[in-house]
């Protein structure tokens, strides 16, 4: 976990989630695969949870070559909030955690 154990995983029903939203919004966008490595969690969860979240509205997709690029939706009735609690959250990982996971960033290739 990078965070208080379990922070907002039962709001958002799973950790992978709260990891995903996580890094949509401090990078403000990312891709499944550098999300699935950084976080050491397998692809198919992570793709499962963006098909989730893309069918909610919450983020939106764009294909960018063979890339799908990822960012939270400028148009979710919620944004505001959501990233409030994004934000709010971030206050609560620790360091090292915030270092280990949100500093080293590629680009797709």
């Amino acid at each position: 976990m990078i965070g208080a154990p379990h922070m907002l995983e039962s709001l958002l029903g799973n950790a992978t989630i709260e990891k995903i939203l996580l890094y949509l919004h401090v990078y403000g966008e990312g891709y499944g695969r550098q999300i699935s490595r950084i976080f050491g969690i397998p692809f198919n969860g992570v793709y499962q949870q963006v098909r989730r979240l893309e069918n909610g509205g919450i983020i939106a997709g764009v294909n960018c070559g063979r890339t799908r690029i990822l960012r939270i939706n400028p148009r979710y009735p919620f944004k505001k909030e959501l990233t409030a609690l994004l934000a709010r959250a971030m206050e609560f990982i620790p360091e090292e955690s915030k270092k280990r996971y949100f500093t080293n960033r590629t680009r797709p290739q």
